[in-house]
């Protein structure tokens, strides 16, 4: 099993072995000859055989471990070979001097030593091969620093690879590196895991162990004011105990790098005495020149792996964290998520992380810091005495100023993550709820809220900045804001987590699958109770229906079954696994056959049968890509209908044992919903025999339950079959018979009367197979975290029934999963793929930067860095050239002169950079305002096919990050480049002025330089990119998880969430490393040319030394030690300021997409109070979503006359709701017109013609804030005009029981209202704008029976001479309209009277029929 390379290193190890031991038989064989050799002659062989039989075991050793390149044989040969250059050097001389050998065995003996330690060397350091028995690595991109020699690593050369190749080509996600197993998110979270539940344990523990005492020694306490803190798990700990290994690995690196500073200053001073001493020999000089370049050396290496090591340690802090923030998320409580919305929770992941990442690189300065400080002052008062003392004096005073500066700056820290979190959130909302803006031409309102944040914001971030150029030690600050970020965190870890055994799942009475004994529920322990003394047992394959009012919490007894709502007393028992279909249905970002297995394995025959039973074939028929198609986030392009059926589909392949439906037929059309019921939910659907519990509002559907609990303000009121309810007479008897057709009574006789126009309310409003009911959330704060609307709410391509009739260009995921971009157009996929630019930053985004800053602010920033820069070199020289005044009469004249000219150079210099500071301070404010100002206009008007087709996280990262990075990273990256390019140019002048031979190297240098920085920077430019593009699924996902919460909580998934998560974040780490490596391998490129730089000059200082004097050697000498720093940092800089500079490029990427028609066109404006017949007229009208799709209307041509109520009905994808939204203009014409009153809409702006209209939406979206805003953002009408829509809209009662009244806050997507009462305030809206045109858009769904009809008396009261065009799933609400419009794949297939449409007997009468209507 050997290797050449190994045979050979052992076979030298031997013969070294054997020549130490030929000289000890040597001295020992002059000893018998009585020749008595010296001790060393015995003691030397001695050693160096022991050792070098040692080093011939080691490479035995080493080779059986499987180690491939050795450290430690490396560095032992290399000494070896360092040490016998001397006696080389000096047995060569001695024997020129005598003559002769003087002993020729002894002589030969070292020069055969010397050359098989050279060979050993050289050997040593090729790699050998892996051992083969080591483990078949099957990576097809591995890691290559874990094969990589031991020199390699030392100068980072496995790195030169993926340089050269990103040079050559655009860097893709397929050219990165695998992880190692130890940096892989699985391991690192584990890891963070176990310590921060010990730290919870003993936190427990401490807490178990102060109770027992506590009454007693409170009296004390209160007496003597020592009242001890509650003692809080300390994450920081947690962290420590994790990553604390490799943080003291690293400390000792930084320690000898400090120590090893110092000594380059020291043979300085060493080189200035051999400078002026003439007598002194030159190989002096010589060497001192090349201890300088060694130590150097020495030092850029052991800091670069001091970097390495820091770095990646603090991208496992950033794992760590996120995989511990994704982990607490998923088991909150319902309390916490209220409290905290969407958006603060992902910027914890975000920014806090982040900022913990950036803090690692700081931890080391607290103790290094001083250590540096107190050795700088140990050899100054070696040169200086006393006099250091000023200036540590100085620095001492400063201390306080700067602690006082940095306390300031946390405490605006504090506040502007305030500002940023409200400022995201509003965001956030403003992207679900777009199309509802749009819809009531609202925008201008928020576009001001988000203005005003922004505005002061900038105001903090200016306060801020002056400080910054006050302050001098920025780093003090860091550990600060670090401070910030672990509080919060610490929070979030410590907030509760929802009790996971309030729901026993083991054992349960015989013969029962759920039972609850006297339970009480609640939301949050600050809330009342909701649910309360339920007692409740269902038998093993019941078919139970709950029923009940519009808030009576009928979806609150379902999370109860699951255990999302908090348990005040009681016991609950589910026995067997669980299927939960919620009341918003909630749909993955994934392909639709992935939203239907949810984790489980394909099963052909099994899924093919949920689909089936769900009506789901059909829709796959239409989706470009059949079940293969990417849906968008949150079901985008499906219709309500058909994400409630997938939604189903899931529970049905599931296969569990019990079935928590929560209202799953209100989404559906009825004709579907019967479908579903009979193939699925009934009791000859494929459920049959399992346990299902059934939220519904339909009543033809509850006489084939088993039984019927009826809820009641949160109790139980009835409970029993069907027909002994209808004994009981009970309430639940007189809703009944209200609501249902007569049971001896014949379905058809009863429509006949409909028909002969018998206008009788009851017989109007038979339902229909099935009520389009929902009650979303019965008032439940937070029944379903899917309402956490935190990216973007359904759009234009989700109104009910539209959507599937789309083919929304998507992404066809087939099994290879490898879809080139190419084929995107092909078969399309909804959100494109977000790209990566490549290649340079163009020059354009830096100049659209610094017009952004202001052209006057960046010339007025370059002038003032010349300027400090040349008052430094004259500082310096000045300096210089006092030194070398001739002394007369040992003192130097003109003291004051010289004195006097050096304070004023330094105190110029101090000013300018504090301008300098300021000014760009100034203008990276005023960029940061400019460009988010831009961004912000072009996306409120982006018309609506932008949003359907971005997902909204991608819209968020451009709000959030890459305007962070624009607000507080550009500028000092910007700040720090010209400091450094000023440095670098002037230790050049200088060395050039004082060495003008230096002029030679400076072109080979260069060179060098320029080529390192060129593969550097299109590297990790590209690094950089790809690290941004796979940033964003991490939140993305994150935030579908958190909304998704309580689904993945049921099925059970959360382990298969958390692995998505740590595989999202690892992609984003393939990146994130090789960035890292990819700067280490730059410095010690760049250091090589800056300590080629210090030779050089030391070199051409000895070599000249007869023409220079001590003054000017100490100068150039000094400022070439600098340079190594200002190159490094200049081409860091550049590659950060490109890398940092792309946040401009993709902002302003954001802010030149199209925007959608002017909101207002001057010259062409409508005349007052139109339209004031509201007649409506489609010539030839026809409509696309996007170019390149096919019509969804075609050459529509209706006329409806003023006044007129027309009902528009037809299957999924006949193009109802594009019909409605084309009279708003969210779509524009193809080709056609649309005329209101005889004006051509297309000739006014958007507002114009969108606040005269008035439409109910489908989706009752409402904001954060007061309710008044949520009625009138512009604050237009008179409070009595408001309370009267209230009341008009049945809102009254509630509104006025609440203490706030009009100010009542609605929480983020009005989730602390039910989804009937949101609906309730949509049709305030409507009444308060009481427009000539109303439109409704299946706008009562989600209200139980007696408020439709509430409802609807008021729509026929308050609008009775407003033209009404209402979209209809549930055919009662429309009988008795003027006229009924049936569209059929996107033209008109009947428009007429309901009942002529009946007696013509086509599509009309079919959906009548099915519903019981004809």
């Amino acid at each position: 099993m050997e290797t050449p390379t190994s045979a050979l290193s052992q076979v030298l190890g031997v013969l070294l072995w054997c020549i130490s031991w030929a000289d000890l038989f040597y001295s020992f064989h002059g000893l018998v000859h009585g020749r008595a050799p010296a001790p060393v002659f015995f003691v030397t062989p001695l050693v160096v055989g022991v050792t070098m039989l040692l080093a011939t075991l080691l490479i035995q050793y080493e080779r059986l471990q499987g180690v491939q390149s050795s450290g430690v044989l490396i560095i032992f040969w290399f000494l070896c070979v360092v040490c016998a250059i001397i006696p080389f050097r000096s047995k060569i001389l001695s024997a020129k001097a005598e003559g002769e050998i003087s002993d020729p065995f002894r002589f030969t003996t070292f020069y055969i030593y010397f050359a098989l330690v050279l060979s050993a060397l050289i050997l040593a350091c090729f790699r050998e091969k892996p051992p083969l028995f080591s483990a078949k690595n099957v990576d097809p991109n591995p890691y290559p620093e874990t094969s990589a020699g031991f020199l390699s690593r030392l100068f980072f050369w496995w790195f030169t690879k993926m340089a050269i190749h990103g040079y050559r080509h655009p860097l893709e996600e397929k050219d990165l590196w695998s992880l190692k197993e130890e940096d892989r998110s699985q391991m690192v979270v584990q890891q963070l895991l176990e310590a921060w539940r010990k730290q919870q344990k003993q936190t427990a523990r401490h807490k178990a162990a102060a109770a027992p005492g506590e009454k007693a020694s409170s009296e004390d306490e209160v007496l003597l004011g020592t009242q001890p803190r509650p003692r809080q798990p300390s994450f920081l700990q947690a962290l420590l105990t994790t990553f604390g290994s490799s943080l003291l690995i690293s400390a000792c690196f930084k320690l000898i790098q400090d120590l090893l500073s110092f000594i380059n200053p020291q043979l300085l001073s060493v080189l200035i005495r051999f400078i002026s001493n003439p007598m002194a020999p030159s190989w002096w000089g010589f060497l001192v020149a090349g201890l300088m370049f060694l130590c150097s050396m020495m030092q850029s290496l052991i800091l670069q792996q001091y970097y390495h090591c820091i770095f990646v340690t603090g991208l496992k802090f950033r794992t760590g964290i996120i995989g511990v923030i994704y982990r607490k998320a998923l088991v909150i409580t319902n309390s916490v998520k209220r409290a905290s919305t969407v958006g603060e929770i992902v910027n914890l992941m975000s920014v806090d992380a982040q900022r913990f990442m950036d803090l690692v690189p700081f931890l080391n300065l607290l103790w290094s810091a001083p250590l540096q400080i107190i050795l700088a002052m140990y050899f100054l008062w070696q040169n200086l005495g006393p006099s250091v003392l000023a200036g540590v004096a100085l620095m001492v005073l400063l201390i306080p100023l700067n602690g006082a500066v940095a306390m300031k700056m946390r405490a605006f820290q504090v506040e502007q993550m305030k500002l940023k979190d409200s400022r995201i959130k509003l965001m956030s909302e403003i992207l679900n709820g777009i199309k509802v803006l749009k819809l009531y031409a609202w925008e201008p309102s928020f576009l001001q809220q988000v203005e005003g944040i922004r505005l002061r914001e900038l105001q903090l971030l200016r306060k801020a900045a002056y400080l910054h150029a006050i302050s001098t030690f920025i780093w003090v600050c860091s550990p600060f804001l670090a401070s910030v970020s672990l509080k919060r965190i610490q929070h979030f870890l410590s907030q509760d987590e929802l009790d996971t055994q309030c729901v026993e799942r083991k054992i349960i009475s015989p013969g029962y699958a759920i039972t609850i004994h006297s339970g009480t529920f609640t939301w949050a322990q600050d809330l009342p109770p909701t649910l309360h003394s339920l007692d409740i047992q269902v038998p093993k394959g019941a078919l139970v229906a709950v029923v009940g009012a519009v808030g009576c919490g009928k979806s609150s007894l379902v999370s109860a079954l699951l255990g999302e709502m908090e348990k005040l007393e009681g016991k609950v028992h589910v026995k067997g696994s669980v299927a939960y279909v919620p009341q918003q249905a909630w749909i993955r970002n994934c392909t639709l056959q992935e939203n239907v297995l949810f984790g489980q394995a394909l099963n052909p025959k099994r899924y093919q049968q949920a689909l089936e039973a769900c009506a789901l074939l059909d829709d796959l028929k239409m989706l470009p890509g059949g079940d293969q198609t990417e849906i968008g986030e949150k079901g985008i392009n499906l219709s309500g209908g058909q994400r409630q059926r997938v939604s189903l589909a899931r529970a049905v392949y599931s296969n569990a044992d019990i079935f928590l439906l929560d209202d799953p037929l209100s989404a559906v059309d009825s004709h579907v919903a019967k479908h579903i019921f009979d193939h699925v939910i009934g009791p000859e659907g494929v459920l049959a025999g399992k346990t299902r519990m059934l939220v519904t509002h339909s009543i033809s559907f509850l006489p084939q339950t088993d039984f019927i609990i009826v809820l009641t303000d949160g109790q139980v009121s009835e409970m029993g079959p069907y027909p002994a309810l209808l004994q009981c007479n009970g309430s639940f008897a007189n809703f009944l018979r209200n609501y249902a057709p007569d049971e001896d009574q014949e379905r058809r006789e009863d429509s006949q009367t409909a028909l002969e126009g018998v206008e009788d309310e009851e017989v109007l409003l038979v339902e229909d197979t099935l009520s389009n009911h929902t009650d979303l959330t019965d008032n439940d704060p937070v029944t379903f975290a899917v309402q956490k609307q935190f990216m973007r709410q359904l759009s234009a391509l989700s109104s009910d029934g539209e959507g599937q009739g789309q083919p929304a260009p998507r992404r066809r995921l087939g099994p290879s999963e490898k879809v080139q971009v190419t084929e995107a157009k092909a078969n399309g996929a909804l959100t494109q793929e977000e790209k990566a630019e490549t290649g340079t930053v163009e020059l354009s985004v830096f100049w659209d930067y610094a017009k952004a800053v202001g052209l006057c602010t960046t010339l007025a920033i370059c002038l003032l860095y010349a300027g400090q820069s040349a008052a430094a070199i004259g500082a310096n020289v000045w300096l210089s050239a006092w030194t070398n005044d001739a002394m007369t009469d040992s003192r130097q004249n003109n003291t004051s002169l010289r004195l006097g000219v050096y304070a004023t150079l330094g105190i110029l210099q101090g000013l300018l950079v504090m301008l300098s500071a300021m000014a760009m301070a100034v203008g990276g404010i005023q960029a940061g305002r400019v460009l988010h100002q831009a961004l912000l206009h072009n996306k409120i008007r982006s018309p609506q096919s932008f949003f359907d087709t971005t997902p909204s996280g991608r819209i968020l990262n451009r709000f959030s990050k890459d305007i962070y990075v624009i607000d507080e990273v550009l500028a000092p990256a910007i700040l720090m480049l010209l400091n450094s390019f000023f440095n670098a140019i002037s230790t050049l002048v200088v060395i050039v002025a004082s060495t003008p031979l230096f002029v030679v190297v400076i072109l080979p240098l260069a060179v060098l330089y320029t080529l390192v920085q060129r593969f550097y920077a299109a590297t990790s430019r590209q690094l950089k990119r790809l690290e941004s593009v796979s940033r964003s699924p991490i939140y993305s996902h994150f935030s579908e998880t958190v909304n998704g919460a309580s689904v993945i909580r049921a099925y059970n998934r959360s382990r298969d969430f958390e692995v998505i998560n740590d595989t999202k974040v690892d992609i984003n780490q393939r990146s994130c490393y090789p960035y890292i490596i990819s700067n280490r391998w730059l410095s010690i490129g760049v250091e090589f040319v800056g300590n080629c730089v210090v030779l050089f000059a030391a070199l051409f200082a000895v070599v000249g030394r007869s023409s220079l004097s001590p003054g000017l050697v100490g100068l150039s000498v000094s400022y070439s030690l600098q340079v190594t720093l200002a190159l490094n940092w200049m081409i860091r800089m550049m590659s950060d300021l490109e890398s940092n500079i792309v946040a401009v490029e993709r902002v302003k990427e954001y802010c030149k997409t199209e925007t959608e028609a002017p909101w207002v066109v001057e010259g062409s404006r409508p005349p007052k109070g139109w339209p004031l017949r509201g007649e409506v007229e489609f010539r030839n009208y026809s409509v696309r979503y996007r170019p390149g799709l096919d019509l969804v209307l075609r050459d529509l041509s209706l006329h409806v006359h003023a006044g007129e109520k027309v009902g528009i009905v037809g299957r999924t994808g006949a193009g109802k709701s594009s019909l409605t939204l084309c009279l708003f203009r969210i779509l524009e014409a193809a080709k056609g017109e649309i005329l209101i009153d005889g004006l051509n809409v297309a000739d006014f702006g958007l507002h114009d013609l969108r606040s005269q209209l008035t439409i109910i939406p489908q989706d009752p979206i409402l904001f954060s804030g007061t309710l008044r805003m949520n009625l009138d953002p512009f604050g237009s009408y008179s409070e009595d005009d408001i309370w009267r829509a209230l009341e008009l809209s049945h809102l009254h009662t509630f509104v006025s029981s609440q203490p706030a009244g009009l100010d009542f806050q609605c929480s983020e997507g009005g989730e602390n209202l039910s989804v009937g009462q949101r609906q309730l305030v949509c049709l305030a809206r409507a009444l308060l704008r009481k427009s000539r045109i109303l439109v409704l858009d299946e706008a009562t769904a989600a209200v139980d029976l007696e408020t439709d009809d509430l409802i609807q008396a008021t729509i026929r009261t308050q609008f009775d001479t407003c033209t009404v065009l209402t979209i209809a799933h549930r055919l009662n609400t429309i009988m008795d309209y003027t006229r009924v419009l049936v569209l059929d794949k996107g033209v008109i297939a009947e428009f007429d009277a309901p009942a002529n449409l009946i007696a013509a007997r086509g599509i009309f009468y079919g959906m009548a029929r099915d519903a019981g209507l004809a």
